[in-house]
């Protein structure tokens, strides 16, 4: 089979699938405005206003959602200082990356990634002329990869990891086209891995080994973020009215909630000044928890609601549903303990170094696969706890009443995090070289 007609069946193959899943996509658009941001953007139709100024040479950074934005900011300001003769771009895949990306490096450096397809993607090649095309974690669309090859740009994949939910789709890919996913890493010029473990899942896929180093996880190095000014505005109403202790619980998901509440009730029984402060991943679920919520019999703060002149209010006994995007992170500093959900549930679990930037003790469910070597690796320095469903009302319980237990547990998790920083400065200085070996 020619390479040339398995990059057709592979773009026939995703056409398909586009359309058959078309009534998703468009009852997501409908329900919840998914999807409908950035439509012509995404099919190729370049902004004027990013196109201007781009005679100059370009870097196109690719950064999936928030968690990616946040990982690689670092990188992206390194590589504006580097390279002040060219212009930084940055592309992402959801609306919530879009938005916390413009706001970090300006609406004018940001846009909406194609689809991987060649009508959608050459637009943006064309226009853009990137010299160097950086992707966070693990982005490898055939198209994307083969045309951005082709155009001249040098490739580099940055805080690369394979997880385990994603290796057998990967050596599913390679057994029914095994050139097409061989050619497709084979127009990477440089893999920066997490781990070692990662390192061998990536050789293990097809890539060559002579591209491969690791550099590290680059969520390590995330710095605390600007504390927006709900943070002081609760931290007062808290500290006023004598509530606490604060469980924050954050990044939940569907069937997690219910859990939650239900263990809060429980923490209620002997401590009932206690604050739940309770974040949904998903921006489209939270009217779904506040109704949850308010069926359950709690009284319930929304965050949209809120008015940050409204310090002193009495949040004892009570629930704060954060139903607004990028303001987790800095809430976390005020947990008496943290939860980090999509965990309890089978979801791979999501990122518990936003709460470790704070020293609070951190506590998550036992589906962690997503984030398998930093959960370890912070378990095995008992700065994390991992609960079952059964166990965790003890476990917050246990925590709240143990202060010595709490305080140990906090500052295990901030050195761990401390432990492992470098990896910005290693990515760096791996991609000034790529970009000087391609200058």
């Amino acid at each position: 089979m020619g390479l040339l007609f398995m990059y057709a069946l592979y773009s026939a193959l995703l056409f398909f699938f586009l359309v058959l899943t078309l009534p998703y996509w468009l009852l997501q658009m409908m329900r919840h405005g998914k999807y409908r941001a950035g439509l012509r953007q995404r099919l190729g139709a370049v902004r004027s206003g990013l196109a201007a100024g781009c005679e100059r040479p370009t870097i196109w950074v690719h950064a999936v959602s928030v968690g990616e934005v946040v990982a690689s900011s670092a990188v992206i300001q390194a590589l504006q200082e580097k390279f002040p003769s060219r212009r930084v771009l940055i592309s992402t895949t959801t609306g919530t990356g879009q938005q916390l990306a413009a706001r970090r490096f300006g609406a004018e450096n940001v846009f909406y990634f194609p689809l991987d397809f060649a009508f959608a993607i050459r637009p943006y090649l064309d226009a853009l002329h990137p010299e160097l095309v950086v992707v966070a974690e693990t982005e490898f669309w055939p198209n994307f990869l083969r045309l951005a090859k082709q155009s001249g740009a040098s490739i580099a994949v940055i805080n690369c990891r394979i997880s385990d939910r994603s290796l057998p789709g990967y050596k599913r890919f390679r057994f029914w086209l095994p050139r097409l996913l061989e050619r497709t890493l084979a127009n990477v010029d440089l893999f920066l891995a997490q781990t070692d473990e990662d390192r061998r899942r990536l050789i293990e896929i097809g890539a060559s080994d002579a591209k491969i180093a690791v550099a590290g996880n680059l969520k390590f190095d995330v710095a605390p973020p600007p504390s927006p000014r709900i943070v002081a505005s609760l931290r007062e109403s808290i500290e006023s009215s004598g509530a606490g202790p604060v469980l924050v619980c954050g990044s939940t998901l569907d069937d997690e909630e219910g859990l939650l509440l239900s263990a809060f009730r429980n923490i209620l029984l002997n401590h009932p000044t206690a604050v739940l402060i309770l974040a949904p991943r998903h921006p489209e679920r939270f009217a779904e928890v506040a109704d949850l919520v308010e069926q359950l019999g709690f009284r319930m703060w929304r965050r949209s609601l809120w008015s940050e002149r409204r310090n002193g209010e009495a949040l004892a006994g009570g629930v704060f549903l954060v139903d607004t995007i990028g303001e987790l992170a800095a809430i976390y500093s005020l947990a008496t303990i943290a939860f980090v959900g999509g965990s309890l549930v089978p979801r791979g679990g999501h990122n518990i170094l936003e709460p470790a930037l704070y020293g609070v003790p951190i506590v998550t469910g036992n589906y962690y696969e997503n984030f398998r070597d930093v959960v370890n690796f912070f378990a095995g320095r008992n700065a994390v706890r991992i609960v079952g469903v059964a166990e965790l009302p003890l476990v917050f319980v246990e925590l709240i009443e143990n202060e010595e237990e709490r305080k140990t547990l906090g500052r295990n998790a901030l050195a761990a995090l401390e432990s492992q920083r470098g990896a910005t400065e290693k990515t760096v200085l791996a991609l000034l070289q790529l970009a000087g070996r391609s200058s």
